[in-house]
């Protein structure tokens, strides 16, 4: 397999925004989020799953996963949070894998959301980035972003792995408590590192 970076970090941290410079460097970047989205398509068994559990009320007047009235029902409750992670988790694990797998690019990015709450998952990786942001600034930009209001941006905030354990896990770190335009040069130092990494494994 390619040599594979993990890149993490807290909701609102500014994850996307490092993503984006990476892929435009020319770096295979494989989205948690995104591979969310394709297991739960319609007529998945990701999906069928989901709805026997929380039925189908879950779904919106085209058949998909209403993902707002799924959000607002787990964050409100830990039980069903652990379910749909119980479903969803394995299967994003396994199409992570296998877009690794089938790559033959220097090194490849993962992006991973919820890292630290499923490192056990992710030994294989060879590195692992964090973006990192004071939490006083995740809220502020969770709530300017997603438009939620407060106790819903704190509740979310609550149910994530601390800041202190995230970065006792980092290999590398973006502090990216600044503007996106300082994200440039921090990106392009470590796709450089990131590839005399991998040449110096083959």
């Amino acid at each position: 397999m390619p040599f594979t970076v993990a890149l993490t970090g807290g909701i609102a941290s500014g994850k996307s925004a490092v993503e984006q410079r990476f892929r435009a460097l020319g770096v295979p970047v494989y989205d948690a989020d995104q591979a969310s989205r394709f297991v739960v398509e319609p007529g998945s068994d990701g999906l069928a799953a989901i709805v026997e559990a929380f039925g189908s009320e879950v779904l919106d007047a085209h058949g998909r996963l209403d993902r707002p009235r799924m959000r607002e029902r787990v964050f409100s409750d830990p039980t069903a949070r652990k379910t749909l992670e119980a479903i969803v988790h394995p299967r994003i694990r396994q199409w992570m894998l296998e877009q690794v797998q089938a790559d033959k690019s220097p090194y490849v990015m993962l992006a991973i959301p919820l890292l630290a709450e499923n490192i056990g998952h992710y030994r294989w990786v060879d590195r692992i980035l964090v973006v990192d942001a004071p939490e006083s600034t995740q809220l502020q930009r969770l709530m300017r972003r997603d438009g939620m209001d407060e106790d819903l941006a704190v509740r979310i905030l609550a149910t994530q792995t601390s800041r202190t354990a995230r970065l006792a896990l980092a290999d590398d770190v973006i502090d990216n408590s600044g503007t996106e335009a300082e994200l440039e040069p921090r990106v392009a130092d470590l796709n450089r590192r990131y590839l005399a990494m991998a040449a110096a494994r083959e």
